[in-house]
């Protein structure tokens, strides 16, 4: 199965942390899903770094791509159907960078692993 993993899934899976459900653990750590993160989770937590409301250890710079190497996650990268998606999509969620994964989770026909439940209203499947 072909997973997209919401931000804070992927931070959380990545710092062992205990908010992750055993369920999104499972998930994760099956080796016969593929996992997906979105560029917009980068830019997230980029902004996020710089405005100082989160703290990932060390420096921006190189922590997606050691931690995207180190447990064999991969990119999903926006497309003009994602965008177009997006668009379109009604406004139950503000947050720019979770409407993109939601489009993005549309488009695929792939789940989310996401603890945000507001994702619901858009017919996307979401496992947690």
């Amino acid at each position: 199965m072909t997973l997209l993993l919401d931000t804070h899934t992927a931070l959380w899976f990545w710092w062992d942390d205990p908010q992750l459900s055993t369920t999104a653990r499972a998930l994760i750590c099956d080796p016969a899903n593929r996992k997906l993160v979105s560029p917009a989770s980068a830019w997230e937590v980029a902004i996020k770094v710089s405005l100082r409301k989160l703290n990932i250890g060390g420096p921006y710079r190189g922590f997606f791509p050691q931690q995207m190497l180190r447990t064999n996650f991969e990119w999903l990268l926006g497309t003009d159907d994602h965008f177009a998606a997006l668009s379109a999509l009604p406004f139950h969620h503000k947050d720019p960078f979770d409407r993109l994964l939601i489009a993005q989770a549309q488009i695929e026909g792939i789940p989310i692993v996401s603890a945000d439940d507001q994702f619901d209203a858009y017919g996307i499947t979401r496992m947690w």
